[in-house]
């Protein structure tokens, strides 16, 4: 399922066509909340819920019960909705394809299949397909990440350039749910139509725009020792906010990506974007680091994280924290 299936599903529920069946599975978590949340939201009014409203959660429930519930009719409403949340810790969930073969229409069974997803060739999947709407919410990858940010906060309204992305990008990580609630955080003190700035951020999430871990690894990338160390300094002195696996994860994509561009020989700008699966804004950064970094030079770099990684969960190392573990990198790192 496409991110353009998850707004058909949304825009379908706002216009009142309503399927009795939704089967919300995947690793992303995200899309399987917002889908069941704006069902609660729209399907029934608040004095409605209280009579037609029934919330199951997978470990306290089983297939009977959940049957019983969706066979109820409504009361003083057109529908009855039932979620069942954490619907993977169900057993036997096929045991549900006898009401799946024959829902009540006026009962929509919502379930939520987290973090696993349905094999397509069942008779379940099969039957859930032709009585009702079955989505997959796929967890993205780290370089997908930037492309999704720009198109969510395009579709509510406001733009973002490069270098902000990159920064909530490589803050937040893949968890769609947090960056979902940092960027609202952006929206509610910014008027619609204005630009997230990197100034925006820092001012209202509490990313520093000067010592954030996409300014470090600039810093790497151009042998500025003095911003280097600032910021390695900075990140030692907050820890949570600037956690040491969540730099070793940016700074090892990073390298990796230098090894990349070593071996491209079509180094035009656009092939280079494409290659390393960034913003074509950020090509000149990649060719000054690969200067800066010679293959050999960054393979070491790639070793080196490898290394510091293990030492911070205390492989060969009982003694130094985090904050010292990463001044002694960025030393190594310029120097390798």
């Amino acid at each position: 399922m496409t991110e353009k299936d998850f707004y058909n599903i949304l825009k379908d529920i706002r216009n009142k066509v309503i399927h009795p069946i939704y089967f919300l599975m995947g690793e992303e978590s995200f899309y399987i909340d917002v889908i069941a949340d704006y069902l609660e939201e729209k399907v029934l009014t608040e004095e409605e819920k209280e009579f037609n409203l029934s919330i199951l959660y997978g470990k306290d429930t089983d297939i009977p019960t959940i049957i019983s519930v969706a066979k109820r009719y409504p009361m003083m409403s057109s529908h009855n909705l039932v979620i069942i949340k954490e619907a993977q810790h169900i057993k036997e969930i096929e045991e549900l394809l006898p009401y799946i073969r024959q829902p009540l229409e006026s009962t929509i069974l919502v379930i939520c299949y987290k973090y696993k997803r349905l094999d397509g060739r069942t008779l379940l999947y099969k039957e859930v397909k032709k009585k009702g709407v079955i989505f997959e919410g796929k967890k993205l990858y780290d370089n997908q990440v930037p492309e999704w940010i720009v198109s969510y906060v395009k579709r509510y309204g406001y733009r973002i350039g490069p270098k902000a992305v990159q920064m909530l990008a490589d803050h937040l990580g893949a968890d769609l749910g947090k960056i979902v609630n940092e960027v609202q955080k952006l929206f509610i003190n910014l008027e619609k139509g204005k630009e997230i700035t990197t100034q925006v951020i820092e001012e209202n999430i509490g990313i520093s725009k000067d010592y954030n871990v996409f300014e470090f690894q600039n810093a790497l990338g151009q042998k500025n020792s003095l911003k280097a160390y600032q910021i390695a300094k900075y990140f030692a002195d907050n820890p949570k906010s600037n956690p040491f696996v969540l730099t070793i994860g940016v700074l090892y994509q990073f390298f990796s990506k230098i090894i990349l561009y070593h071996s491209l020989t079509d180094k035009s700008k656009n092939n280079v974007a494409a290659a390393l699966s960034i913003n074509p804004f950020f090509v000149k950064d990649y060719e000054r680091a690969a200067r800066n970094y010679p293959a050999p030079q960054t393979i070491r770099c790639i070793a080196l994280l490898r290394k510091f990684d293990l030492k911070s969960k205390g492989v060969e190392n009982e003694t130094t924290n985090a904050g010292e573990l990463l001044k002694e990198l960025t030393y190594n790192l310029l120097n390798a």
